[in-house]
């Protein structure tokens, strides 16, 4: 039977530059904790070594990264690590998320991605990729839920480093607050939907 725990990752900045486009993973997780009923409200945990923000139910365990984005892989690597070992799960009966910000997608998009899909050139998922393959870790399902962040009309490097480490906007802060949780949370179902096909194809019961 399918019955896996989540580890939910959301990657983003810490101050002074917490409250920025960049980090609307960490303001996903907040607003998909208000959604699930039962899921315990975000509190100060150690993880990988180092205090963050979690909450951890039965069902997912979900955790702000407490690193700057562009070196999230080592935590990252070292947490998905920790809690197999913690809980004396197999890699088949944990699975990965990573929630992250997307500027090519529309301010509140929420789509899921595949693990080994491109980074286009976010930063924070080079680093996770450079520290955790799925191949160390056979029958674990991985996925990324990205969060749309929009883009500012201007193409250029600094145009965009200003955009997504600018202070987010109250607008900015409410759609992602009211619509982005409830979409995370689809986006979960589904995935866990599409994982215990593929476990039932792998294990035909006899």
């Amino acid at each position: 039977m399918f019955n896996p725990r989540f580890l939910i990752v959301s990657l983003g900045n810490q101050a002074p530059y917490y409250d920025c486009l960049h980090s609307a993973g960490h303001f996903a997780l907040a607003s998909l904790q208000k959604v699930l009923g039962s899921q315990p409200p975000f509190t100060s945990e150690r993880y990988g070594g180092k205090a963050c923000l979690a909450s951890t139910g039965p069902t997912y365990i979900m955790v702000q990264s407490p690193t700057q984005m562009n070196t999230s892989g080592p935590w990252v690597s070292k947490t998905w690590k920790e809690v197999l070992k913690s809980y004396q799960l197999l890699p088949s009966e944990l699975s990965l998320v990573l929630v992250h910000d997307d500027l090519e997608e529309d301010l509140g998009r929420v789509r899921i991605r595949k693990w080994k899909a491109s980074h286009r050139g976010h930063n924070g998922i080079k680093s996770v990729n450079s520290r955790l393959k799925p191949a160390d870790f056979p029958g674990s399902p991985w996925s990324r839920i990205s969060i749309g962040i929009g883009r500012p009309e201007a193409r250029d490097q600094t145009s965009v480093s200003n955009y997504v480490l600018n202070k987010m906007t109250r607008h900015q802060k409410d759609v992602i607050d009211k619509q982005v949780g409830p979409r995370v949370s689809s986006c979960l179902h589904q995935l866990q939907e599409e994982w215990e096909e593929e476990y039932d194809k792998a294990n035909p019961k006899l």
